[in-house]
């Protein structure tokens, strides 16, 4: 479990977690469903459930879609210190490898919080789950997430099918379920990856569904808008 760091030059450092989720936005998630309270005394490496790992996850997006940044301000050279022997990370995120969706900024957290792992596409592969379980078995994480995001290139090519240079196309079968079920709509193709690899992962792994039935994990779908910065449940 990771100490406190705090920063400031008057009143010691600040303590980094503790700050950034009691300072959190309060809202409601209306298309998710889930409701965004600030969870006071929570701690980014330490023993969450998976509903708050989760929460947490989406309290921090909103902070980013607000311009609300509270993860610039940790002492990165503290985290560095207390995170290079070990790392104890609250959620997984598997993520598209699209530049513009940085998973940590994306979540507003910072060193060792979330472990992130990215493939274009955010598909299922075997390199993925064998990563995501390490995640689960070792790190301990408590939410898993499925990022797809708006506008996306792979599912995009998925669509249209056409001959592309060297292994590009190696991704059309990974989401050939998705296109099938999209009606020819973008969006819909991306809503439809995402669900289909989060299944995917709640089902092929043995790791990740044993966690999944003892309650110690939640495994959840969700779609990040290059616009407006915000991240919905599906």
């Amino acid at each position: 479990m990771a100490d406190n760091a705090r920063v400031g030059s008057d009143s010691g450092r600040r303590q980094f977690l503790q700050t950034m989720v009691s300072t959190a936005v309060v809202g409601i998630a209306t298309q998710s469903g889930i409701e965004l309270v600030a969870a006071k005394g929570l701690s980014a490496q330490s023993n969450l459930t998976p509903d708050t790992a989760l929460q947490e996850l989406l309290v921090g997006n909103q902070r980013f879609a607000l311009n609300q940044l509270t993860s610039i301000e940790h002492d990165l050279t503290v985290l560095k210190d207390r995170t290079a022997g070990k790392q104890e990370p609250f959620a997984a995120v598997l993520a598209s490898a699209d530049s513009r969706v940085p998973g940590e900024l994306v979540f507003d957290q910072t060193i060792g919080h979330i472990f992130v792992t990215r493939v274009a596409g955010n598909v299922v592969t075997p390199e993925i789950i064998a990563s995501l379980e390490y995640g689960v078995v070792v790190l301990g994480v408590e939410a898993l997430l499925v990022l797809g995001h708006s506008g996306c290139g792979a599912v995009k090519a998925a669509m249209k099918a056409d001959a592309v240079p060297g292994q590009i196309s190696a991704l059309y079968p990974h989401l050939r379920q998705a296109v099938v079920q999209s009606d020819g709509n973008l969006d819909k193709a991306i809503t439809a990856n995402t669900k289909i690899q989060a299944e995917l992962l709640r089902t092929s792994s043995t790791v990740i569904r044993d966690a999944l039935k003892a309650g110690r994990l939640r495994v959840e779908a969700g779609v990040y808008d290059l616009a407006t910065g915000k991240v919905t449940l599906n």
